[in-house]
């Protein structure tokens, strides 16, 4: 009757070490570390950079407990702070010959003192949130009035280069803040333009104006955006920016980096375990700016790369992806706010893989006209990270390009590929940031924030554990233990998600305790009743799990749906609480119902002559008395 197959116990055995496993990362704190990664868009890291920083280690005579390539980066964990700050100058000088002008990034970090076994199963910690961790907070503005003025000066140059091809004439196009402005000289021609301009331009509203002056181009074809597409510019702006940034604040080795949009046109950037303000600031602000010059082959420019004579002038001397150098002109041809999209791809006849570029109106006329006569000459593509210029590629020029579309190719991987499309979209931030706000939240006090949380979930698990086990003796042990197999279980699977810890995720942690005893006070009180009503011990058992099962069902999907809806419609510390109180909910109907029944079945399934159980007091209804019969006058 109370009896759990061999198989059921099984899950609850494979279940219990599985989360012991992934939950004790947690208590092993960390150790200092540096990390080595990327410090130009154009420099990768992989594997091989492990065996460069042991080597530069061995040489110098320090031990790393180990070196480990992760992600985009390699971390080499150490014993102590002295040697982590001798490693981090150690690793420097071995792969940046140049401290001017480093390709590599080498940061002090903290990662787990958990064996290595455990990490061969990925049994990793959870991350830490800024109010635990400690780093520093930015909230920045994003300049909307730039991001506008931005779209309108691409469009007055898509307006004049579509006129142009129509061959409709005009007195002029300028821009006037966020409207484009095109003077006709006669009324045909200013109607036949807005014809065309609606069609082609649907996120103008274009309107007609008159001047009284009587001057030639006085009739005027207005063209302002409207609220939808203006919104729709300024979302697109935000969305940019806060992925540049993703991209940006990874070279600072920041686990969980925390990056969102906060109103219209604010951005929250939350960079937990990072102390150091200034190298934040530095790195989230950096620009970045691509530019299309013509390659110099001159015989005088083959003899500057080759070290034999100086740059001819007008010139200028950069860096291919290889290192060999490459002369190229000082004259721009295009720049990156004529890109539009660079997508991997590969050639349709000869299936190799290929960088597709899209340019705007201005870009692809100007494409055109530089490909036309520079057919079998190079063309350079350069980025541009803090004054320095490094070449993405340097593609041959086979034929005229129009249209806007241009292909990259040759001997490229797929890797490869997508790689230089990444680059070539990176690019600067849709529009200037200011920091309005920041703060730096030092690890003391995040250490004091653990501390109290902690504590708050320790006293109030043990004031749980008392009540129960003095209420319901027995019952009350087999109700603590499956409330700490359901503490065990929520930890691991915050664990294995690699979810953020925050202070609000604590406090939902202390609220899952109160909400996962519920279910075993249901069950308890349940039995209670069977007893009351004559039912044997085992037939008490049964019923009160059974029939106690549906209302703790409904009482926690009701309480699941409030925890969606907060994880849905939340942001920030409310989300982070949704997130442990809906894993809470799971977790806690698991333990309360099957793993506390299985201690139950335990114990008391295999006796079959069961004459009481030790549920605490039973209390019993007094039988029925008569009414005293009113006092006769």
């Amino acid at each position: 009757m109370n009896r759990y197959p061999l198989w059921k116990y099984a899950i609850l055995l494979v279940t219990l070490i599985v989360g012991a496993l992934y939950t004790a990362p947690n208590f092993y704190g960390e150790a200092p570390a540096v990390q080595v990664s990327s410090g130009k868009a154009t420099v990768k890291i992989d594997a091989a950079m492990s065996g460069r920083v042991e080597s530069a280690l061995a040489a110098a005579g320090l031990k790393a407990d180990f070196v480990q390539f992760e992600g985009n980066s390699v971390r080499a964990r150490f014993a102590d702070t002295d040697t982590q700050i001798k490693a981090k100058d150690t690793i420097s000088k071995a792969i940046n010959p140049d401290p001017t002008n480093p390709s590599y990034i080498v940061a002090l970090n903290l990662v787990s003192r958990s064996p290595e076994w455990m990490r061969k199963f990925n049994a990793l910690p959870m991350f830490l949130g800024l109010d635990l961790r400690g780093g520093v907070h930015f909230l920045m503005q994003v300049d909307m009035k730039s991001a506008l003025t931005k779209r309108a000066e691409s469009l007055t140059g898509d307006v004049r280069t579509l006129l142009r091809e129509k061959n409709i004439r005009h007195g002029g196009i300028v821009r006037d803040g966020n409207s484009v402005e095109v003077r006709f000289r006669d009324a045909a021609a200013a109607q036949t333009a807005r014809n065309l301009l609606t069609d082609s331009f649907p996120d103008l509203a274009w309107e007609e104006r008159t001047d009284t002056s009587g001057e030639a181009g006085a009739l005027r074809l207005v063209g302002n955006l409207k609220p939808e597409a203006a919104r729709a510019v300024q979302e697109q702006a935000v969305r940019q920016n806060i992925t540049t940034l993703h991209n940006r604040v990874n070279e600072l080795g920041v686990a969980e980096p925390v990056i969102q949009q906060q109103g219209l046109d604010r951005v929250v950037v939350q960079l937990p375990g990072v102390q150091d303000t200034a190298k934040a600031k530095d790195i989230i602000g950096r620009t970045a700016t691509l530019e299309i010059r013509m390659v110099n082959e001159s015989a005088e420019a083959r003899a500057a790369e080759r070290g034999e004579g100086p740059v001819p002038f007008g010139s200028e001397r950069f860096l291919e992806r290889n290192g060999q150098p490459l002369i190229v002109f000082r004259q721009v041809t295009l720049t990156g706010d004529n890109l539009t999209d660079a997508q991997p791809g590969f050639e349709q006849q000869t299936q190799e893989p290929v960088v597709n570029l899209a340019l705007d109106a201005k870009g692809a006329r100007i494409f055109r006209d530089v490909t036309r006569e520079n057919v079998g000459k190079r063309m350079a593509i350069i980025l541009f990270e803090k004054g320095r210029g490094e070449v993405v590629t340097a593609p041959v020029i086979r034929t005229e390009i129009g249209g806007g579309r241009v292909q990259i190719s040759g001997r490229m991987t797929a890797q490869e590929a997508s790689d230089q499309a990444l680059l070539l979209r990176a690019g600067s931030l849709a529009a200037p940031m200011e920091i309005v706000e920041e703060r730096t939240i030092g690890p003391s006090l995040g250490a004091e924030n653990i501390q109290m949380g902690f504590d708050s979930v320790l006293y109030g698990f043990a004031a749980i554990a008392v009540f129960m086990c003095a209420y319901y003796l027995l019952f009350g042990v087999f109700s603590t233990l499956a409330l700490g197999f359901n503490v065990l279980l929520l930890v691991a699977v915050l664990s294995m998600l690699q979810a953020t810890l925050t202070l609000p995720g604590m406090a939902a942690i202390a609220l899952t305790l109160g909400m996962a005893i519920d279910a075993n006070v249901l069950i308890n009180e349940r039995v209670r009743e069977e007893l009351r009503g004559g039912a044997s011990p085992q037939m008490a058992i049964q019923a009160g799990y059974e029939r106690a099962w549906g209302t703790i069902l409904d009482s926690n999907i009701t309480t699941l749906i409030a925890g969606v809806a907060l994880l849905a419609f939340g942001s920030g510390p409310v989300r982070g609480f949704a997130v442990v109180h809906c894993l809470g909910i799971l977790t806690s109907m698991f333990s309360a119902v099957m793993f506390s029944r299985g201690l139950v079945n335990l114990w008391y399934g295999r006796q079959k002559r069961l004459k009481s159980v030790s549920i605490g007091q039973i209390w019993r209804p007094e039988e029925a008395r008569p009414e005293p019969k009113p006092d006769q006058v």
